[in-house]
């Protein structure tokens, strides 16, 4: 009995052990963790809690992109009058009694066809057969001549000569009408039908060029437009301030001046002292492109004012019945360019050239007449034709020799 009390004793005694050696672990395990836990930092007070917040970066303001450098250009030919003599209408007509001058002209349209605009004079005026047909020295043209040559590809003509007025105000007002009823095709100007149209200034575009169109003539061969309606023609003199101040309103609304002039001596070859003046002062106030004629005659091509304005004095004659030098006429041509750097801007000409036609017809008879280039000619058609062209050729040079010859 005591060996056995005494064993359970032993047991009890160990297992208390045992659950004290527990205990004692685990409080440890607790003093352990408390110690190795960090402490949080208590606030002081009257201390605010700082947030920490991310400066943005400044904007970085974008420079401005340099404007962008265009070009554009248009190419302009030029012929001499349109002066339609009996000889030329009365081969053109045709057995219904309309007129066809299409075969006189040909070759020049298949070179005018060739330029963004084309420009003639149209010397006669076109009041149609209604009117009654005539020549010198009183002319009055078949229309078909203006819508041939507007099929050939012109589309600026001139209307201000000294032959304006030759069938009176009926003939300017049928004329004028002819060319208002193809004005999408051909812009007309030195005629008008009121005042206000006389102050007008045409303005075109052409390739994103606007380019103004004036013309004018020195007088009417004497012909007195009627009381009230001296707007009928373009007539300067007298009207010279009037006329500069076209000008130069035309140079503020367009970035080109072209001027159609009808001035000079007839039948000379050498600019007058009158072309010389005019010539300067129109260069002055604002004009680029001056395109001259009534000498009937070809004259020189000269630069004015430092490149500034191109001056062809006069082409000469298209087609005509005439004689001599006088059936010698003259092309031209010139580039205008326009560059353009945001607000700024620049116009200039170059290509400046010019070369030389002949209208042939059977002798006496003017029958099969037609307008030829001297590129296209030969001496069963024109005998001596080199030596012409040589000797006239050296006209278009004879105040600026750095007037190109040729190149059409």
């Amino acid at each position: 009995m005591a060996k056995k009390r005494k064993r359970k004793v032993k047991t009890w005694f160990k297992v208390l052990v045992g659950a004290l050696l527990v205990a004692a672990i685990a409080i440890c395990a607790v003093f352990v963790r408390r110690a190795l836990k960090k402490p949080e930092q208590p606030e002081e007070e009257g201390t605010a809690v700082i947030q920490e917040t991310q400066t943005p970066e400044p904007e970085v303001s974008e420079e401005p992109e340099e404007p962008k450098e265009e070009e554009t250009s248009f190419t302009l030919f030029m012929v001499g009058d349109g002066l339609i003599h009996g000889a030329v209408y009365y081969w053109a007509e045709q057995p219904d009694g309309t007129y066809e001058f299409k075969p006189m002209i040909d070759r020049i349209g298949a070179i005018a066809r060739q330029y963004d605009l084309a420009y003639y004079n149209q010397e006669t005026i076109l009041g149609g057969t209604e009117m009654g047909l005539s020549s010198y020295p009183v002319f009055n043209t078949p229309q078909e001549f203006g819508l041939n040559m507007i099929e050939e590809g012109f589309d600026l003509v001139s209307t201000a000569t000294n032959h304006s007025m030759d069938m009176g105000a009926e003939g300017v007002e049928r004329s004028y009408n002819f060319w208002k009823s193809h004005e999408d095709q051909i812009l007309m100007e030195g005629t008008n039908m009121s005042w206000d149209e006389r102050n007008e200034i045409s303005i075109r575009e052409c390739n994103g060029i606007s380019y103004a169109f004036l013309s004018w003539t020195f007088g009417t061969n004497g012909i007195p437009m009627p009381e009230g309606q001296e707007y009928l023609v373009n007539s300067y003199t007298g009207h010279e301030e009037e006329m500069l101040e076209q000008v130069r309103k035309a140079g503020s609304m367009a970035d080109v001046v072209i001027m159609a002039i009808h001035w000079g001596t007839e039948y000379s070859d050498t600019p007058d002292d009158h072309q010389l003046y005019w010539a300067q002062a129109l260069s002055d106030a604002g004009v680029d492109i001056i395109i001259g004629n009534h000498p009937h005659m070809i004259q020189p091509v000269e630069w004015i004012n430092g490149h500034k304005t191109i001056c062809f004095y006069a082409l000469g004659n298209l087609i005509s019945a005439q004689f001599d030098d006088s059936l010698v006429g003259m092309m031209g041509a010139v580039t205008v360019n326009k560059k353009t750097k945001g607000d700024e801007k620049e116009i200039t000409l170059t290509d400046v050239k010019a070369d030389l036609h002949w209208t042939y017809g059977e002798v006496n008879t003017w029958k099969d007449m037609e307008v030829i280039p001297f590129t296209q000619l030969n001496d069963d058609l024109c005998p001596g034709y080199q030596d012409l062209y040589a000797r006239m050729s050296q006209i278009i040079t004879a105040r600026d020799d750095s007037i190109q010859v040729g190149g059409f």
